[in-house]
């Protein structure tokens, strides 16, 4: 480790080469938290959506250096990187980075304790293992995509929040976490291989459970947390908006009906699962006699789960995220906060990273490379932009 940094990652360095996603996601997690993060840009990327990078979250708190790994220089530039990390992290298909002369076995050598952290859809190895796909892709083969969604309806994908960011880069970032743990007491390094098919999967590990004990066996959206009970769905105000309900235990299901003036005789049998569609009727129609504002005021003096459904903007000035500080506004971009959060060492949000090579040679210098070693590296075409 290096000198330290505020949040609890204060000192560890990472060399992130730049990708889409979950990688990104991941390592936006890991700077938040006091990591000090290079990123290795391509000069030129197929991504059809174009960032800028004041508005890219996932890209706050690095370090951006444009490299041309297929100039030879430039390898031996991101080895002299790798010297000096404590982690690295790549989301390229299975054996871009060997190609490049930058594997594991490669980067090992450099550096016996180094984290190398890779982040692909379907795995280092398998049948699969070369194959292009995307969050909804992963889901649909992983079985988690077909639970989602109501009855008779098709599956409805989740954005691109289950594989991508909570499947792919919150595993990647906890991978390296625990690997930078068990280097402090082995001295040695080594791989994460962290697959966004197999987090999704993971994360589904409730679901399997309810499975098991035959308590989620229906079609999707006829099971108790699918929206196939009637006091775990979201119900439509008179004004067109929304709220939820997921009033699962009694007592919160006795709050509900006190508070939407059920009648307990017709209610009371809450788990008879034959009952759900015409008491979810019957709730609907309630719900529908009332703004979702009024609804939000009768349930703000009950603890019975429900909720009203706000967009973003609404959520940005919901008092509770105010007093808490959950969003915070930098370069005019309203972005979540440093999480989780910590009493002595708190997190903070980093930089927004530089553009065609502006950060090079703070960068570098920040990792112990002198001036002359920058202007060397600048001049051999390693790195791209920049003065020289």
């Amino acid at each position: 480790m290096h000198a330290h940094a505020k949040g609890p990652l204060g000192g560890v360095r990472v060399v992130e080469f730049a990708g889409l996603g979950p990688a990104p996601f991941g390592c936006m997690l890991l700077g938040d938290l006091g990591a000090e993060i290079i990123r290795i840009e391509r000069p030129e990327s197929d991504f059809p959506l174009k960032l800028d990078p004041a508005k890219d979250i996932l890209g706050r708190g690095r370090y951006s250096i444009p490299m041309n790994l297929k100039v030879s220089a430039a390898n031996e530039v991101a080895l002299k990187l790798i010297e000096r990390a404590d982690v690295l992290v790549e989301g390229y298909r299975p054996g871009v980075m060997e190609r490049m002369g930058l594997g594991p076995d490669a980067c090992f050598s450099r550096n016996r304790k180094l984290v190398y952290a890779r982040m692909t859809g379907w795995g280092q190895h398998g049948p699969m293992a070369q194959r292009a796909g995307h969050d909804m892709n992963y889901l649909a083969l992983s079985g988690v995509l077909d639970l989602i969604g109501r009855d008779g309806e098709k599956p409805l994908p989740p954005l691109n929040l289950v594989a991508d960011m909570g499947g792919g880069g919150l595993f990647l970032a906890f991978g390296i976490v625990c690997a930078l743990y068990e280097a402090q007491h082995s001295g040695l390094g080594q791989i994460v291989d962290a697959a966004m098919i197999e987090g999704a999967t993971t994360l589904a590990s409730s679901i399997l459970s309810l499975q098991a004990a035959g308590l989620a066996n229906g079609p999707r959206g006829t099971n108790i947390t699918d929206t196939g009970a009637h006091f775990n769905e979201v119900y439509e105000t008179s004004d067109g908006l929304y709220v939820s309900v997921a009033s699962l235990e009694s007592r919160f299901y006795a709050a509900l009906c006190r508070g939407a003036n059920l009648d307990p005789h017709d209610f009371q049998d809450q788990m008879n699962s034959r009952r759900w569609p015409e008491l979810k009727d019957k709730l609907a129609h309630v719900f529908k006699t009332k703004t979702r504002a009024e609804w939000a005021q009768i349930f703000d003096e009950l603890d019975a789960c429900v909720e009203p459904v706000l967009s973003l903007k609404e959520a940005f000035e919901h008092p509770h995220f105010k007093e808490r500080g959950v969003y915070v506004e930098r370069e005019g971009v309203r972005q979540p906060t440093a999480l989780p959060r910590f009493s002595r060492t708190p997190g903070e949000i980093g930089r927004v990273p530089g553009t065609n090579g502006e950060d090079a040679a703070v960068a570098l210098s920040r990792w112990g490379f002198t001036q002359d070693e920058i202007g060397e590296f600048q001049r051999s075409g390693a790195i791209v932009g920049g003065e020289p």
